[in-house]
């Protein structure tokens, strides 16, 4: 794309339907009517944040790095915000669009598989300790 098209929220509200439907995420605007038969969560999905901000809906489901490819490949311009415009739907992300929006969530989920299998190899330990000794107990 050569030169950059601006969209205000009026123009993208006027593309709601299957054929014609435009959405928002991190204030660009796609056109995602070619892509509505193909949406792995089906085409209610889209068709609910049909002509709107859906950066929220987007991020919330943690959508892969081919579906963010294939949402590039949608892209035809930036939003253009004007007063009286809704707010967005989220903050600014922390992060780089195309990137997980919290990174510190999934650190904490990290730590917690790996307390899980520490825990887990504690708990085999004691048991085969156990086995091992009635094991030995009656021979």
């Amino acid at each position: 794309m050569s030169e950059t098209k601006e969209l205000t929220y009026s123009d993208v509200s006027e593309h709601t339907s299957k054929k014609d439907l435009y959405l928002v995420v991190h204030d660009k605007v796609y056109n995602c009517s070619s892509f509505v038969d193909e949406h792995p969560g089906g085409e209610e999905v889209l068709l609910d944040v049909g002509g709107q901000d859906a950066t929220e809906a987007f991020e919330d489901v943690g959508h892969s790095d081919e579906a963010r490819e294939i949402l590039n490949g949608l892209l035809i311009g930036n939003l253009k915000r004007q007063a009286g415009d809704p707010s967005p739907s989220t903050s600014a992300p922390n992060s780089t669009p195309g990137r997980p929006q919290s990174a510190s969530d999934s650190a904490g989920l990290g730590i917690g598989v790996y307390a899980l299998i520490l825990v887990g190899g504690a708990l085999a330990f004691f048991a085969y300790q156990y086995l091992a000794s009635n094991s030995q107990n009656k021979s």
